[in-house]
């Protein structure tokens, strides 16, 4: 049986902002968030910079004091995991046995780090990167290395790299594809990004497969590659993306394609159950198909959507999606979602560390990968927004005014 209580499954920043704003609406009845960690709800992206280069404690990364739970009525289950979900009676069953009945469910179950598949991933000192447990394990081994391998060049191991080298560390990345972060970044500003580090010490080993991690004495002493390469190594950074947490909704028969897939406002099939979040495959309005994207922003402008909607105010989503990763010296700032194949035009001098790069998708605007330009990057949130017309020739030339095609 239901009752009258919006029920949680995620203690992460997109579960925090469905309680918080739920109650910043005037939601009155029981919230509940159910996590798996024992910490309360906390920001992941300082895990890979400003915690992870010790400039942030575990107080610091909390997205709210302990009193801030009990002053706003917001019941936190934690640790504790959701084994199941009940649709029919509208309760989820927890690890200890208990259900809880829910009027509505939200999924905020995120996603976990992907494991690499290969001999020698277990030993002591291979470490991915995910949660703040990972992260503490990681900012106490890099006290003590010398010698480190990041496998793979995305935004969670070039940051780390970054860091990594700043300590006077030597840092080698290993990438399977040819260049770093080629899903994501243009070919510009990928190589950018890639030169800044390697001029700072970091070694990149593109197309390049991991064969093995080798150990002594169950520790990790060094990484072999598929053609033969040997890194002298004893601490092993994994960073080969992510994989979204949908096992509950598929088990309880919801529809799941490389994530938990959800309508213009957010909500699954069930009317009963919502998803937001790394986990929520959704229509956007800024990509062709359904996409899953994996941003703190996502996250919360989901969350808040949801939240209105289930406080009477409903509206479908539609957020620009951005991001940002901060690389040593360089902030990486991007608006939309491009494909890989979107033409790319460059804006302003990459010699001199500012610049951005626009993305066109039959000459529609896509996406903006704006370095070190935070008032492009703001522009070009607001253009994607709008729909402005931008033509590659304007995106290409300086003189025109991003604020003038706005007006």
């Amino acid at each position: 049986m239901s009752s009258e209580r919006i029920l949680i499954v995620g203690g992460g920043q997109g579960g925090f902002q469905v309680a918080a704003s739920l109650r910043d609406h005037g939601y009155g009845g029981t919230i509940t968030i159910v996590g798996d960690e024992p910490d309360l709800p906390y920001q992941r992206p300082p895990l890979s910079k400003g915690y992870l280069s010790g400039k942030a404690n575990d107080e610091q990364i909390l997205l709210r004091p302990p009193a801030f739970y009990a002053t706003r009525n917001i019941e936190l289950r934690m640790p504790e995991r959701v084994t199941r979900i009940l649709r029919g009676a509208q309760e989820v069953e927890l690890g200890c046995g208990a259900r809880i009945g829910y009027e509505h469910l939200v999924l905020a179950t995120g996603a976990r780090a992907r494991a690499l598949a290969v001999p020698g991933a277990g030993l002591d000192g291979v470490v991915p990167l995910r949660d703040l447990a990972h992260a503490g394990e990681v900012r106490r081994r890099l006290q003590s290395a010398s010698r480190v391998v990041v496998v793979g060049a995305g935004f969670i191991g070039l940051e780390i790299a970054a860091i990594a080298s700043t300590m006077g560390i030597e840092t080698h990345v290993l990438e399977l594809a040819d260049r770093a972060l080629k899903r994501a970044l243009s070919v510009a500003t990928s190589e950018f990004l890639a030169s800044a580090h390697a001029a700072q010490g970091t070694r990149f080993h593109f197309s390049t497969a991991v064969a093995e991690i080798v150990g002594r004495d169950g520790k990790v002493c060094a990484v072999t590659t598929a053609a033969g390469q040997r890194l002298e190594a004893d601490l092993v950074i994994v960073g080969v993306g992510v994989e979204p947490n949908c096992t509950l909704a598929r088990e309880a028969q919801l529809a799941v394609s490389n994530g938990i897939v959800v309508d213009r406002h957010l909500l699954t099939a069930d009317p009963a159950i919502s998803a937001i979040g790394d986990c929520a495959v959704y229509p956007s309005a800024f990509y062709p198909h359904p996409v899953r994207v994996e941003s703190v922003q996502n996250a919360v402008d989901q969350a808040r959507c949801v939240a209105a909607r289930l406080a009477g105010k409903p509206e479908p989503y539609h957020k620009v999606p951005w991001f940002w990763s901060d690389q040593g010296a360089n902030k990486l700032q991007i608006a939309g979602i491009a494909s890989e194949n979107d033409s790319a035009v460059v804006r302003g001098d990459l010699a001199s560390g500012k610049f951005s790069v626009f993305r066109f998708r039959d000459r529609r605007l896509s996406a903006v990968e704006s370095v070190n330009q935070p008032g492009e990057h703001l522009s070009a949130r607001k253009l994607l927004d709008k729909a402005a017309p931008l033509t590659p020739e304007q995106a290409a030339d300086t003189g025109v005014s991003l604020a003038a095609l706005l007006a």
